[in-house]
């Protein structure tokens, strides 16, 4: 079965910087899952994957437009610390933290520790950078009623209702 709209796609995944670092990857023996054609996954990379089936590998090169947009300056925000999530007790400046945003937890990177609240440098932190993203389709199914009416995966690797 090749990944198409309305496909539930499961994969491991590994995501490298412009300098070949490895950034994040898929937890061992949790792969990811996410419904094809349904806005759960950048659209670049979605349409690399179109065709694809159980078994297959691929390289994704993104341009910083494609994965996660251009830097854009003043982008900065004086945030309470305590609207960090899991954040360690010593902040630094560089560190990248999660914070809590109406669209759910973003990353962002330290600019400025103070007593209460912390300055952000709210672009993504790999925005202006191309990323390269290393895929194997580990399982291609059909999509149930349920999670085509709730628009996401269900299952491990995906999103649960309770």
């Amino acid at each position: 079965m090749q990944i198409s709209k309305d496909k539930v796609v499961q994969m491991a995944y590994q995501l490298y910087n412009a300098d070949d670092q490895l950034i994040e990857s898929s937890d061992e023996g949790q792969p990811q899952l996410y419904l094809h054609g349904h806005n759960n996954m950048m659209p670049s990379v979605e349409k690399q994957l179109e065709g694809l089936s159980a078994g297959e590998s691929a390289s994704l090169t993104l341009s910083s437009d494609e994965a996660y947009g251009e830097r854009e300056e003043g982008h900065v925000a004086r945030v309470p610390i305590k609207h960090l999530v899991g954040a360690p007790k010593r902040l630094q400046v560089g560190m990248v933290v999660s914070v809590n945003t109406e669209q759910g937890a973003a990353p962002a990177t330290v600019l400025k520790v103070g007593k209460f609240n912390v300055d952000l440098d709210t672009n993504h932190p790999l925005a202006g950078q191309s990323v390269r993203f290393e895929v194997q389709v580990l399982d291609v199914r059909d999509a149930t009623a349920e999670e085509l009416q709730h628009g996401h995966a269900h299952g491990p690797g995906g999103h649960h209702h309770h």
